[in-house]
Order: structure tokens, then C-alpha cells, then sequence
């Protein structure tokens, strides 16, 4: 365990898988208190509690990111147990439609945007308005994708939902750079995880990824949480308005 984040707190939405719990899992390797977040306690539960195995610091909170009462909720007991929060990453996120963007129906559309979307913005904005009130800096890290910053044929709104997530990014770290509050943004390409297996356990899918690939291999959550704590730390200071793309060079070709 390194002290890179030593004395930081830091919550992580969508941590009870994939990638948001490997960066939970190395924010808390890097010293911080982590606070993980997403819809289902039982699913968070074993997370926090292998951080805490680990030597790590972390307590698990279930929230609906939807929804400003539990939002403000989560917020107050990360204060509750580990002290004003320094470190937020935005990764819960859904993908509940594949196919032509004319066809999808619009409970869809709504739950698509609302997660990925106004659950990111109403998170960032709580985070941000309890750093404003202590006068704090602090990190904001939003997990986009490659597929905001291009067309997204069969993942349209999903595509769209993560291009406002780069727009959200660049307004907000305009907006709160004078207050010291950073906000970068993360566009994986294809990593391998439960939500992304559609892709990777599709042959022919995987193999135009591969193919395009400068790096032939999909990425881990593990590629994804090392950029994560270095944006949440010190060696990222003058860093905001960015976004980091870490795709295995998909997106260069």
C-alpha cells in the first residue's frame, strides 16, 4: 500500500464490479478512505470488506445515483464516518439497449440518460458543492468511453450519454478551476468486464476490436483504475478538462 492518497476521501459510484471497484480498490491501495457506491448493498458488501482484508479503508453505501436523497445521503455518510469527501468518481453507469438508434423505445432512452447522465451531474454537483463550502480542493473523475468522442452504430444512446459526460467534464472544470476543484475524464475502449460481455464474448465483435488494436488484447479494469488514482492524486495537479482515452490504441487507427 502506497500513501499517494493518504488522507483523502474518495467515492466510487457503480464500485461493486468491473472497473469501478478496481479503482475502488487501488484508491484505497494509494491510502485513500473509500466509499463505495452503487444500487445493491448485498453487492457492495464483499467489496468493501476484501479492501478492508487488503488493509484498506472502505465502507459500503447503496445508492440510487437517480435520485438527490440518496445522493445526499451518500455524501453525508462518507462525512459521517471518514470526514469531507476530496475524491469523487462518477462510474455507474447502463446500457440496456443494443441495436439501431431509430428503434429504441423510450423507458430505454430515459433510464440510459438518467443514469448516465443526470446521476453523473447531480453526483459531481453534491460532491462539488461541499468542496466549494470548505473552501477544499479536490478531484472529480468522470468515466466516459472511446464511444462519446465518435458514432456509435447499436450503442447510440449509450455513445451520446458519454459525449455529455465530455461535454459535463470540460464546462465543470472551466467552471470550478478557480475554486482548485479538477475534473478530467477516462474513455476506455473495450475492457472486460460483466457489463461488456455482449462484445467480448461475441468472436466476431472481439476480433474487429482486436484487429484495430495497436495493443492486441482487451483491456482490464485494472488498466482503467491506474489512470483513475493517478487523476484523483497530486501528479495530476495541473491537469482539468482532460480526457484520457485508454483504448489499446483502437481509437488511433
Amino acid at each position: 500500500m502506497t500513501a499517494r492518497l493518504k488522507d483523502k476521501v474518495a467515492i466510487v459510484t457503480g464500485g461493486s464490479r468491473g472497473i469501478g471497484e478496481a479503482i475502488a480498490r487501488r484508491l484505497a491501495r494509494d491510502g485513500a478512505r473509500v466509499v463505495v457506491a452503487s444500487r445493491k448493498q448485498e453487492a457492495l458488501d464483499p467489496v468493501a470488506e476484501s479492501i478492508r482484508d487488503a488493509g484498506g479503508e472502505c465502507i459500503a453505501v447503496a445508492c440510487h445515483t437517480g435520485q438527490e436523497d440518496a445522493i445526499d445521503a451518500l455524501v453525508a455518510a462518507a462525512v459521517r464516518e471518514f470526514g469531507p469527501v476530496d475524491i469523487l468518481v462518477n462510474n455507474a453507469a447502463t446500457n440496456p439497449y443494443f441495436g439501431p438508434l431509430m428503434n429504441i423505445e423510450d423507458r430505454a432512452w430515459d433510464k440510459t440518460f438518467e443514469v448516465n447522465v443526470a446521476g453523473y451531474f447531480k453526483m459531481a454537483r453534491a460532491v462539488a458543492r461541499q468542496l466549494l463550502e470548505r473552501g477544499a480542493p479536490g478531484s472529480i473523475i468522470n468515466v466516459s468511453s472511446v464511444l462519446g468522442t465518435m458514432a456509435a452504430p447499436m450503442q447510440g444512446a449509450y455513445g451520446m450519454t458519454k459525449a455529455a459526460v465530455i461535454s459535463m467534464t470540460r464546462t465543470l472544470a472551466l467552471e470550478l478551476g478557480g475554486a482548485g476543484i479538477r475534473v478530467n475524464a477516462i474513455a476506455p475502449g473495450l475492457i472486460e468486464t460483466r457489463f461488456s460481455q455482449a462484445l467480448v464474448g461475441n468472436e466476431e465483435i472481439l476480433k474487429t476490436v482486436l484487429d484495430r488494436c495497436a495493443i492486441k488484447r482487451v483491456g482490464q479494469p485494472e488498466d482503467i483504475a491506474g489512470v483513475a488514482a493517478f487523476l484523483a492524486s497530486e501528479d495530476a495537479a495541473f491537469m482539468t478538462g482532460e480526457v484520457l482515452t485508454v483504448d489499446g490504441g483502437w481509437t488511433m487507427t
